[in-house]
């Protein structure tokens, strides 16, 4: 009986986890989480990235990646979230986007949050090497933003010479809502060697006029399939020069999900912009 005791003293106390999340927070868990819910599809494919798929019992409406998670019990999205079916998750951590009004709430229930901010590179690699000290993933964490490192440099690689310093235009919604430079998906766009039409100035997804996109006359225009017929058709859109020259890549809709996703599949998205540059900005 006293060696069960002494040997029991002997084991050590499973260690806490701390992060300070993307809206100053202090983020503490007894020990790395074991039972997650995420609200933030780029949250839930990081994640499964860093090998604990299994670990999520309930995700939003809006994760699909990998099949796995689709199965999962879905709690709703950042607007609508069902506080009551997260909290009979009995989770020991929930992701979210930042000033999501659900945080607080789940925050005075007792429910660890999370809040990630993903709309930059630097975003998203923060975000994984978060969740890497949440989950007790550190070196997966360190492994996955060096894969998609890589995968940026060889996408990198096959952009042509004459696409080099192309003016690009990516819309993500048709209000026009743009990719700004300072976007993930913009800097994407500068290290492949484009660039955006967008200003600076005007952050990281603003809404243009049509006007101005007209002004700015890219080169080349990056749309979903399903938002071609928009942007071919809207008056005096006919004299881009992307229009009159063919160069509009149409990005399918599973691709265009990788490519406005910003989590660990950032090197795919990088391929996806990559072959846009290659296919539509060969010639001169």
């Amino acid at each position: 009986m006293l060696c069960w005791i002494w040997c029991l003293l002997q084991v050590p106390a499973a260690a806490s986890v701390r992060v300070q999340d993307d809206r100053g927070q202090p983020v503490v868990l007894a020990r790395p989480a074991q039972r997650i819910v995420s609200l933030v599809p780029s949250a839930t494919e990081a994640v499964c990235a860093l090998g604990s798929c299994e670990r999520l019992v309930a995700v939003d409406r809006w994760s699909n990646w990998p099949a796995s998670v689709k199965a999962l019990p879905k709690v709703g999205g950042l607007d609508d979230p069902n506080v009551e079916l997260i909290v009979l998750q009995q989770p020991d951590l929930v992701l979210v986007a930042p000033a999501a009004r659900v945080a607080a709430r789940l925050r005075s229930l007792g429910v660890a949050v999370a809040e990630v901010d993903t709309r930059d590179l630097d975003g998203v690699r923060r975000m994984l090497s978060d969740l890497g000290v949440l989950l007790g993933r550190e070196q997966a964490a360190v492994a996955v933003w060096q894969d998609v490192d890589r995968k940026v440099a060889a996408a990198r690689s096959v952009v042509p010479a004459a696409a080099l310093g192309a003016k690009v235009y990516v819309e993500v919604s048709p209000s026009p809502h743009a990719a700004g430079p300072s976007s993930f998906i913009g800097q994407l766009i500068t290290r492949l060697g484009g660039r955006n039409i967008v200003p600076e100035q005007l952050g990281a997804f603003p809404v243009l006029t049509p006007e101005f996109i007209v002004r700015a006359d890219p080169d080349l225009v990056i749309v979903s399939t399903s938002g071609v017929r928009a942007v071919t058709s809207r008056p005096g859109w006919a004299t881009l020069r992307a229009i009159r020259r063919g160069q509009v890549c149409a990005v399918p809709a599973d691709d265009y999900d990788v490519l406005v996703r910003p989590g660990p599949r950032l090197g795919e998205a990088a391929g996806i912009l990559a072959r846009c540059f290659e296919k539509a900005l060969k010639s001169p």
